[in-house]
This record gives structure tokens, sequence and C-alpha cells, in this order.
């Protein structure tokens, strides 16, 4: 359960800290008092939308911090293990942060988090139903979500969801696939053609770059024997060469370097020049004698080359990547070829699919016509208390054909009423009184909440619309409701206030010319005060304080 709620320049609250306490607690004060900023900062410690606007103004950030006892929440507290959150505490700390500048920031027991984590976790520990939350209650998908969280069927709901979207993407990719069968043969026939073309050609990337290279050496051939011969000639064969002239240098240097040892490396390097010389003469003649100047070979090579280049400009690629062209049309062609094999096995996969979906949804649907009874006799006894006697409350599931299934089932729900004996039952959305919808609204809010998981329940100003004796036994159900799980209810309600085991008043005030949002918690004298106040507005009276006591010696 949540058990302090710290906030920092949030709107109008400069700073205030919230002691939370088992049971039901009323939030009170006058309108505009701020009550409902804590119900936002609760929201925003929980993951929800951020928007700087929120900032109080002349403040750069605000700071929301929210801590919870996990100690009866093991979902949430397994949650934390396997998201690495976990402390060995029994203890969860949500800390928000908003700047002006910048993007708001989330902490889960002091280590970094993001907002969707927030919200997963958040949905584990808090369940807040505004003023406006029978709104939410007019749309099917809402009415659905309601029930299969009653009846504790979201896990089936989820396998139902997931197996709709499997049969989906097969039956997308078949439907495809079948799409693409018209224009399958003349592929197949462009393919082939084009596969035989490029695997005549029979060479690989480095054999294409080997041929040209071939094709420059044939072309220049008369250059490359003139050139060789003319270097040939200096180096040996002229009269003297350069070989002969290397052996005389050498031979004098070695002379002198009996005479002077500072001239040995000077010999030695003359020496392995002469080497060099000799070796690059030998290695130009052997490469002179296998040039072969055979015209018929160099038109052979061009041909083949020009079969090369033509190809790549058809195919618009580069010659070297011609196999990586053959290669894929190959692959697309198998493909194809295969394309009859694969779409019985995608015609498998979807029946097998659909039977998958059918068997969930099937189970999802029975569990569903069960929940469905117990909800309706909960809602209607609730309406009966709330002042609509006679009144009555049903699901109606109406089959889909199964051609419209989809991932919400085999059934549209909807939420049918009659607030008045004698009426007819209609659909939730027709009710045409605005303080009946509410009080419906609540009675199912309060149904569904006495089976659910989650510790904390807040209900802000659900009872807008109601008043005398039916806002006390709201009250009632609250209390109840408290009884086993933690409370929060923002009210303008007398009758409900004095229903709460605890009571905190909320009140603005101005100092310095700037607006400040308190809060504390009454004591029994100061709850008389505040339900006093709530009775006969400004003006309190003996006897509205007598009436006030009289409500809280009646609480049950």
């Amino acid at each position: 359960m949540l058990t302090q709620l710290q906030v920092r320049d949030l709107a109008i609250v400069s700073q205030l800290e919230l002691e939370c306490a088992a049971g039901m607690t009323a939030l009170t004060g006058e309108t505009g008092a701020g009550k409902s900023i804590l119900i936002d900062a609760l929201s925003l410690a929980l993951g929800d939308k951020a928007e700087v606007g929120m900032i109080r103004a002349g403040s750069e950030r605000a700071e929301i911090i929210a801590t919870f006892d996990l100690s009866a929440s093991s979902e949430a507290q397994n949650w934390l293990l396997a998201q690495e959150f976990a402390d060995d505490e029994p203890e969860c700390v949500l800390r928000r942060v908003i700047v002006r500048e910048g993007r708001s920031r989330a902490y889960i027991n002091g280590r970094a988090a993001t907002g969707s984590q927030l919200r997963e976790l958040g949905n584990l520990l808090v369940d807040i139903h505004g003023q406006h939350a029978h709104q939410s209650l007019l749309r099917p998908i809402a009415q659905r979500d309601l029930l299969d969280a009653y009846g504790d069927h979201l896990p089936l709901a989820s396998a139902v969801a997931g197996a709709f979207r499997e049969f989906h993407k097969i039956d997308q990719q078949l439907k495809e696939l079948e799409a693409a069968a018209v224009e399958r043969a003349s592929r197949l026939e462009l393919l082939r053609f084009q596969v035989q073309e490029l695997d005549a050609l029979g060479m690989t990337a480095p054999e294409i770059e080997a041929l040209d290279q071939e094709q420059r050496r044939l072309s220049h051939l008369g250059r490359l024997q003139e050139t060789v011969a003319r270097v040939l000639q200096l180096l040996t064969e002229t009269e003297p060469s350069l070989e002969d002239h290397l052996r005389g240098a050498t031979a004098d240097i070695a002379e002198l370097a009996v005479i002077d040892a500072a001239l040995s490396a000077s010999r030695e390097l003359l020496e392995t020049a002469t080497i060099h010389v000799g070796e690059a003469a030998a290695s130009l003649r052997h490469y002179l004698d296998g040039l072969d100047l055979d015209s018929a070979a160099l038109a052979a090579v061009e041909m083949r080359l020009a079969q090369v280049h033509d190809l790549g400009r058809k195919y618009r690629v580069f010659p070297v990547q011609l196999p990586e062209a053959l290669a894929s049309r190959r692959a697309e062609l198998t493909a194809l070829e295969l394309a009859d094999v694969t779409l019985g096995d995608l015609h498998a996969a979807r029946d097998s699919a659909w039977q998958q979906f059918l068997t969930l949804a099937q189970q999802l649907s029975a569990a569903r016509a069960v929940t469905a009874e117990r909800l309706t006799a909960t809602v209607t006894a609730a309406m009966q208390q709330l002042g609509m006697a006679g009144g009555r409350f049903a699901v109606d599931i109406e089959p889909l054909a199964l051609e419209r299934a989809n991932g919400g089932g085999l059934e549209r729900l909807n939420f049918l009423v009659s607030a008045n004996p004698g009426q007819p039952l209609q659909s939730l959305i027709k009710v045409a009184s605005g303080g009946e919808l509410s009080r419906i609204s609540l009675g199912i809010q309060v149904a569904t909440a006495e089976c659910g998981r989650i510790p904390t329940l807040v209900f802000d100003e659900v009872d807008v619309g109601i008043g005398g004796g039916v806002a006390e036994i709201v009250g009632r159900l609250l209390r109840r409701l408290g009884a086993a799980r933690q409370v929060l209810c923002v009210t303008h309600l007398p009758q409900v206030a004095a229903q709460a085991h605890w009571q905190l008043r909320v009140r603005k005030e101005t100092i310095d010319g700037h607006t400040y949002t308190r809060i504390e918690p009454l004591n029994e004298t100061a709850r008389i005060d505040e339900i006093a106040r709530m009775l006969g507005g400004t003006e309190i009276t003996v006897r509205t304080r007598d009436h006030a006591s009289e409500m809280l010696n009646w609480r049950r």
C-alpha cells in the first residue's frame, strides 16, 4: 500500500508530504484547494505523461516521490525481482522528476527507469478511478477488459489476443504469396532465362579481373617488348654496359679498401648492385623471350571481355558484380520454384494457428459467460443500495460470426442497465441521467474493485452527482472496501467523508503574494469542524456541528 507521498513544486504545491495509512482515507477541502493535484502527483509517480506546464511557476523542476509497502503485494515484488529493481526491504520508492529543459526522469528504488516500467509497476500497485471514469465504461472494449479483470481472465484474454495475432500474420503472408502467384509464371520464365545467360558466362569475379588484366597486357605487347629490350641492352649488351661499369668500379674500390678499411662498406654495396643488375637482366631476358605477339589471342580476349561488359550493362552492374547478380537471381528462382511447397506449408500453419485461436477463444467465451452472471448479480445489488430500487444491470454477450472474430475473442460485450422498475434494459451509453450514470459507474467500480488484487484504490470525486442517503451508502461501500484494501477518496460530500477511517484536509493559502497548498491530518475535533463546514458552508452553527458529530458517531 501507499505509505508516503512527497510533492515539490507541482502546480500550486510548493512542498508537501502526505503520510498514508491502511483503511479508507478521505481528502477534503474547498474547491480549488489542490485535492486532485495530489492524485495527479501520484499518477505522475506511476508513469503518467508529464508536461512542463505542471511545474510550479518560478521553479525549474518538480519532483514527486511515492513510497509503497509491498508486504502484501507478491506480484509487485516478483516484478521488481524480474526487472532487477528489488531491494532487501519490502518497500518500493518511485521517484519522478520533471524539468523545464530536457526530458523528465524516473527512478525505481533509486535506479533509473523508463516510463513504461513505471506504468507496468504502477498497474500492480494503484488503481485510480477518476470522476469521469464512467466515460471509459461507455466503450465496449473497456467493458470487455473490465469483465475480464473481474473474472481474472486477463491471462487467457492475452493468450487469445496473441493467438489471433499469429493467425493474422500467417494469413497475411499467405494472401501476399497467393496474390503474387499471378505474376509468378512470367517472373519464373524471365529468371530462368537470366540465370541461364549469366551461368553461361562461367566466370568468377577474380577471373573477370584477371581477364581485364590480360587484355591490358596483350594490347600493349609492342611497347612492352620495345622498352624491355632497350633496358636490357643498357644493362648488359652495350660496350661497355652498365654491368661492366659496375664491375670496374667494384674492382677499383676493392684495391683502395686494402689501404683504407673505411671503403669496405662501399665495396660491398657495389658488389651487391652488380649482382642485382645481373639478376634484373636475366629476368628481363626471360620475360622478353616469353612475350608472344599473337594477335589472335588478343582478339579472343577482347571478344570475351566485350561479352562481360555487355552483360554488365544489361544487368546494370559492374562486370565484377555479375556473379553476385547470378547468385541473387538463382536464389529468387529457387524460392519461386518452391512456392508451391511454401503455399502448402502456410495453409497448414494458418489452419493450425486458427484452431489454436479458436480453442482458446472458446475457453474465454465460456469463462466470460459465467463471470457475466456473477457481475450482473453484484452490480444489480449495488444499484439497489445506491438509490435505484428496482434497477437492473446485465452483461449482454453477442456471439460474432467466425469471419468477424478478432483479438478480443468470439463475442461483443455490452453493459445494459435499467435504472427504474418497468424500464427495459438499455445500453449503458443510452442512460440519459448523468447522476444515474455516475451511480451505476460507481456501483460497477466498487463491485469490480472488491475482487481485484491491487492493494491501493483511489477514488477522485467519483461521487459527483449524488447526495443525501445515497451519498451515505457510497461512503459505507468505500469504507467496506477500506477494511480489506487501502482506499484514498477525494470528496466534497460530508456523508462520504464521515465514513472514512482517516481524514485529511487540503487547504489553499496566500503568503506574500504566492499561493500554497497545505495538507493536515484531522483529529476527531477537527473532523467535526471540517464535516460541519462541508454541511453548512462558510457559516458553521451549533446545529451543523452537532450534525457532523452525529454523522461521525454513526460510522459503520
